[in-house]
């Protein structure tokens, strides 16, 4: 007979390998979800031509990303 011990131990390994297999399915299923597809990849260089950004510009956008997170 096994001790408590040894029991608990065996059902924690257990339960860590059923969550690394659930880890590795969602892995391959977004893997299959992220391959490349028939569709053309559309370039967005030049889009900004004529713009000028300045450092403001550039601190407004971090406070708007980031206003959850204290930087």
């Amino acid at each position: 007979m096994k001790s408590p011990a040894t029991q608990s131990t065996a059902n924690m390994l257990h339960k860590i390998e059923a969550i690394e297999k659930q880890v590795m399915d969602l892995k391959l299923s977004v893997l299959k979800t992220m391959t490349p597809s028939d569709q053309r990849v559309i370039s967005l260089k030049g889009i900004l031509k004529g713009i000028n950004i300045t450092e403001k510009d550039i601190t407004a956008a971090k406070k708007s990303l980031y206003s959850k997170v204290k930087l």
